[in-house]
């Protein structure tokens, strides 16, 4: 008993020093919970990522195996060099650029959209290391950057809705519509959903956690949850994708929009989701920026460059990180916990594909609106600076993206400002700004 005391002491000091627990106000316990919890909200993406990829002709067997090779690496590298909260992983935006758009309608190749998102990780990789992205990040008006939460909230609130059948996309008004609440997947939401409130409303400790796993059990006599016949299975070979990258054909000029709204639209993803789950997890200082905000950059930036070679597009920060940060992860420990079950992951595949989107919709519901409270830093009187954050919120609503909402925000900013004869209060960088994210509209509304 000595001796195992002694370990479990050592382990923990080591723990301590690594992940600076004790200057963070954190626990073991706690962070590891967190990371199970990120994982469990991100498993998902186990089945979307290579379905959308398998539209554009990918193997999707290879595209699963890759997807969890990213989602590893990715988040060790953000664990041990990082030491944020923040699980990385392919982004559903990518994913629908190369899979959808350009090897679907476009009939261009995945090997040549990988390579569009190979150019595009390397852009990210040099602003990075010339500290540009930083820069930039530090241009963002004190405004745009309180209300970036609630403009993210909406997005993963709305996801969430859209998960668990509760709000659905009407192709004939191309507007929001109920769902239907009785069918078996709506109910599978809302009992994680109320069981996810009354567990939060006590302080039950992994709240969201139990409520995932309580929303899979209820549907499986529903229907919803469809067990495997085996928990156990070899992964599938990477060889249908490795190296496939066409970097030599992604260089092609006629390409040049597509690698324009690829990484003008991550680059905001990125930086609006750093800073929203930062926040989360109370790492942003006084003017709401991240102390060694490039270190979770150079994470991303080098996942993104590296995540094609394995036939996985836009690997970055996700925003389902915000569930491990709502569950008090505020460490690279909680990173490490959700890489270890992605690990697990090569094995026991059939398990997280087992868990339905109903049954992890709670979480992103819940998060995302209490991401709303953000607003309320807004200075929402000053009409200058507050109409800016709410095209932002409309914005990232009609697009159904985070990062062309604060694209939006940030041009709106500028052009508001300037009519109102108050230019002077426009950071020079964001004039500078302002042609690119003009160009990235126009190219939108083409493509």
């Amino acid at each position: 008993m000595a001796e195992n005391s002694v370990s479990q002491a050592a382990s923990e000091s080591w723990l301590e020093r690594r992940f600076q627990l004790r200057s963070r106000q954190s626990k073991v316990k706690t962070e590891c919970l967190a990371g199970i919890t990120g994982f469990l909200a991100a498993a998902y993406l186990l089945v979307v990522i290579p379905g959308l990829l398998a539209v554009g002709g990918m193997d999707k067997g290879a595209a699963t195996t890759g997807t969890i090779v990213v989602f590893v690496l990715g988040t060790l590298l953000m664990a041990f060099y990082g030491n944020l909260p923040f699980i990385v992983g392919p982004g559903i935006g990518g994913s629908v650029l190369v899979g959808v758009t350009l090897a679907g309608s476009e009939h261009i190749g995945w090997q040549i959209g990988l390579g569009i998102a190979c150019w595009s990780g390397i852009l990210f990789f040099a602003l990075t290391r010339l500290g540009l992205r930083e820069v930039v990040t530090r241009s963002v008006p004190q405004s745009i950057k309180l209300g970036l939460t609630a403009s993210i909230g909406l997005f993963v609130a709305v996801l969430g809705f859209r998960n668990a059948g509760l709000v659905l996309a009407n192709a004939k008004t191309n507007a929001l519509a109920l769902g239907d609440f009785t069918s078996a997947g709506a109910v599978v939401a809302l009992c994680g959903l109320f069981l996810a409130i009354a567990l939060q409303a006590r302080r039950v400790p992994g709240a969201i956690l139990w409520a995932i796993l309580f929303a899979t059990l209820v549907g499986i006599p529903l229907g919803v949850t469809h067990l495997p016949q085996s928990f156990i299975a070899m992964p599938h070979s990477l060889t249908p994708v490795l190296g496939h990258v066409d970097m030599l054909g992604a260089l092609n000029i006629a390409f040049l929009p597509f690698l324009f709204v690829f990484f003008a639209s991550e680059f905001f993803s990125t930086m609006g989701t750093t800073l929203a789950v930062g926040g989360e997890a109370g790492l942003l200082d006084e003017h709401g920026n991240m102390p060694h905000i490039n270190r979770p950059f150079m994470v991303d930036s080098i996942a993104a460059a590296l995540g094609p070679w394995v036939g996985i597009p836009a690997a970055t920060a996700l925003i389902e990180s915000s569930a491990a940060a709502e569950a008090g992860g505020k460490t690279g420990l909680t990173a490490l916990a959700a890489a270890v079950m992605f690990l697990l992951m090569l094995l026991f595949t059939p398990v997280a594909l087992m868990i339905p989107k109903e049954a992890t919709a709670p979480a992103l519901i819940l998060i995302g609106l209490n991401m709303f409270s953000g607003l309320r830093k807004v200075d929402l009187g000053n009409f200058t600076e507050g109409l800016p954050v709410l095209m932002m919120v409309m914005i990232t609503l009609i697009a159904n993206s985070f990062g062309t909402g604060i694209a939006g925000g940030l041009l709106f900013y500028i052009i508001i400002k300037v009519i109102a004869g108050k230019w002077r209060e426009i950071p020079v960088g964001l004039y500078l700004l302002a042609v690119p994210l003009a160009y990235y509209f126009a190219t939108l509304v083409k493509h």
